[in-house]
């Protein structure tokens, strides 16, 4: 399950906590991969995100893609919460370029616009949409099929049938784009 790191990745071992990466996800050069962190099958990582994984663990499912720049981490144990806040990412999720998430759960499907922040213990249920630029607070919870934008980010309207099937026809253009951008580098890397 755990890979090399190709040209340019970073794969860090903290803590006696190595990344667990599976062999068919796509790891652009720039990233890095920092400590408990494991990624999913068919899932892809773009240029120049970084996931630490240093003080609690980090979770992302099959066929997920974090887009360019994003930042990925999490929030360890202390006396008020002993679990800490992990970053768990469910699989089919859809994150935009420069992201921020910190100690929050995506569930299956659920979808972060550009720019758009989940904090410690916030929660996106499946077909839910966080838009560009919001930031969901801490501990809120954005319920499936529901669209919320702003800072702090509110509800704003209800996701049709339509909207949600956009997400999943992202997800597997990504999958697609992963593994032609893999084989441009490993071409590149070989040539």
């Amino acid at each position: 399950m755990t890979i090399t790191a190709p040209p340019g990745v970073s794969i860090i071992e903290l803590n006696g906590k190595a990344p667990r990466i599976h062999s068919s996800a796509f790891l652009a050069p720039g990233v890095r991969i920092i400590g408990d962190v494991e990624i999913g099958a068919d899932a892809s990582i773009w240029y120049n995100c970084v996931l630490r994984g240093d003080v609690n663990r980090i979770v992302v499912g099959a066929r997920t893609n974090i887009q360019d720049g994003s930042v990925i981490h999490c929030d360890g144990p202390d006396e008020r919460n002993p679990a800490g806040f992990p970053t768990l990412i469910g699989e089919d999720v859809l994150i935009g370029h420069m992201a921020m998430l910190h100690g929050c759960t995506l569930m299956d499907r659920a979808f972060v616009g550009m720019g758009a922040m989940a904090m410690n213990g916030s929660v996106i249920e499946s077909e839910g949409m966080l838009a560009a630029g919001a930031m969901l607070s801490p501990g809120k919870v954005l319920r499936s099929r529901q669209l919320w934008m702003g800072r702090p980010a509110a509800h704003v309207r209800d996701i049709d049938d339509a909207g949600a099937a956009d997400l999943g026809g992202g997800v597997a253009r990504y999958v697609e784009n992963g593994r032609r951008h893999r084989a441009a580098i490993d071409g590149a890397a070989q040539g």
